[in-house]
């Protein structure tokens, strides 16, 4: 009885995910923090904010222009709040804003492949099952009551990814999909608290039942799941209507609304959050792609970059703009680029970030880095290191000892505040 009770436990988990995600998620579980322990966690709490420009948005047309060569495009080059650093054209509310931001134009991941190079600017490593940036920030960084998920990930599309590997299941992203409350945090009116609260105590008591070590994993990652839903039902008023004045000036486009959200989010004490901006990966009409994409970029990010400063986030707060790999120098026959992994941008500000420094450079053409070339594991222990975690340090994980950042690697040490 015990061996079929075993076999048979998965597909049972399976078969009772839908029933119990639609009924417990929905219910409210535990007190709000009292506002001076909220507010003293918010202080003192380190956070990232990641802004995935998905795709592989061109290095060319944002931070490494390169007018008047013969990759360089029809965008001009122009000047920042940082004497002697300039930016495309394209951004021109952001350059008011680069005295706060760092670029490195040395990035070498040595692929251009669309997962390799986004699983190695996240994980710090090239292979193997790593956790996440957000999903370390999560486990380090996160108050003991944090109020909200450690790692959250606003996008409208894409799948979750096993972000949190070998940590506690907790720390992996919870995915929201845009500004709008999630649909299993709004109660069908039919049934009270106290029923959603005994169907909550009767999925603990399956799980206690049924929580072998083969199916240990799976119970975490659902019990996860429901310990993040009850956060968001306590705090649905983050999702409520967004006010006109934030709209008028981050735009009322999806990827405005979700900046504001993400802004809220940092505020009410999550640790990680990461905004994805679709549409980067422009293998035609780059330069129109380019010119949509950046206008509507531009001007939200640079908002939401001069709130958090505005608000005093900045302090304590990482700012990570980055891509999966940039875009050719070469432009194709269908006036596109290509994907482009050996010589590419990013910025970064913030928390732990010198301000205004230009790591590393490209040669004249941008087709090959010319000095301080780094990769995806330099950037790894440099996020980390910025927010106060040792990345050469281990993670303990059940008598293991597993490096946090990849050993062959080390942070750049230069941008260090």
């Amino acid at each position: 009885m015990k061996r079929n009770l075993g076999c048979n436990i998965l597909d049972h988990m399976v078969s009772r995910r839908h029933f119990l995600m639609g009924a417990t998620a929905t219910a409210g579980f535990g007190p709000l923090l009292p506002p001076r322990l909220m507010a003293e966690m918010k202080r003192d709490q380190k956070q990232i904010l990641q802004v995935y420009l998905q795709g592989g948005v061109s290095q060319f047309e944002s931070w490494d222009p390169k007018p008047g060569t013969e990759f360089g495009g029809p965008f001009r080059a122009i000047p920042t709040s940082v004497p002697g650093m300039h930016i495309s054209e394209l951004l021109p509310y952001t350059a008011e804003k680069m005295h706060l931001l760092s670029i490195i134009r040395s990035v070498n991941l040595k692929t251009d492949d669309h997962g390799l190079g986004r699983l190695f600017m996240e994980k710090g490593r090239r292979t193997g099952d790593f956790p996440y940036v957000g999903a370390i920030a999560s486990k380090y960084l996160s108050a003991e009551k944090n109020p909200l998920p450690g790692y959250i990930h606003i996008s409208t599309r894409g799948l979750t990814d096993h972000t949190a590997a070998f940590l506690e299941a907790q720390h992996g992203q919870m995915k929201l999909e845009g500004f709008q409350v999630p649909a299993n945090l709004l109660r069908d009116g039919q049934r009270d608290e106290a029923t959603y609260n005994r169907v909550n105590d009767f999925r603990l008591q399956l799980n206690r039942q049924f929580k072998l070590d083969r199916a240990k994993s799976l119970i975490d990652s659902y019990d996860a799941s429901f310990e993040q839903a009850a956060q968001l039902m306590e705090r649905q008023h983050l999702f409520e209507k967004q006010n006109d004045y934030d709209l008028i000036r981050y735009g009322s486009h999806p990827f405005g609304r979700n900046c504001i959200l993400a802004r809220t989010l940092l505020e009410e004490g999550a640790t990680c959050v990461k905004v994805t901006h679709h549409g980067y990966d422009t293998h035609a009409e780059n330069f129109n792609f380019h010119l949509e994409q950046l206008e509507e970029f531009d001007q939200t990010f640079a908002t939401l970059l001069g709130d958090l400063e505005d608000r005093g986030m900045l302090d304590h707060t990482l700012v990570m703009v980055y891509s999966e790999f940039g875009r050719t120098p070469k432009i194709n026959h269908k006036y596109g680029r290509d994907h482009w992994g050996s010589s590419f941008s990013l910025a970064l500000g913030g928390c732990g970030i010198q301000p205004g420094a230009t790591i590393g450079s490209t040669n004249e053409k941008g087709t090959e880095v010319a000095n301080r070339e780094v990769d995806g594991g330099h950037l790894f222990h440099t996020y980390l290191r910025a927010v106060g975690i040792n990345s050469s340090d281990n993670h303990a994980i059940e008598g293991k000892t597993i490096p946090i950042g990849d050993p062959a690697a080390t942070p750049i040490e230069e941008l260090l505040a």
